[in-house]
């Protein structure tokens, strides 16, 4: 899989008190880059249809340095680990302004089935 990158700009309603990006809006941008990764691998409308959905299991987030309002921060994804059942993404988040990192982030799930709630195999197209 190649990677997602995304440019994604920085508004008002992602600062905090102080200026700076809110630790929330990273979580927000990491969702709109998994959609993203499964737009190129099965999207989200072929698996419901198939009678499966990812499900998120775990987010973790470096933040390495601060970003402001009216910054375009560059977000990428790529696929880190896929193992049988559960896979990983790992992401990362450039400041145009600076050119620094600002963030790094894994995040890692797996596939459920819709009628019983219970993980499945990876669907092929993530273990391709």
């Amino acid at each position: 899989m190649n990677d997602i990158t995304l440019a994604i700009k920085v508004m008002t309603y992602d600062i905090d008190f102080a200026g700076i990006v809110s630790n929330i809006s990273y979580v927000r941008w990491l969702e709109d880059l998994r959609l993203a990764v499964a737009e190129q691998r099965l999207s989200l409308g072929d698996a419901f249809a198939r009678g499966i959905a990812p499900v998120l299991m775990r987010t973790e987030i470096d933040y390495l340095a601060p970003v402001r309002y009216p910054d375009t921060v560059d977000g990428r994804m790529w696929m880190e680990q896929v193992g049988p059942i559960r896979w990983t993404l790992a992401a990362e988040f450039t400041s145009r302004a600076t050119g620094r990192v600002t963030a790094r982030a894994r995040q890692s799930g797996v596939f459920i089935s819709l009628a019983t709630l219970q993980p499945i195999r990876l669907p092929k197209e993530y273990r391709a």
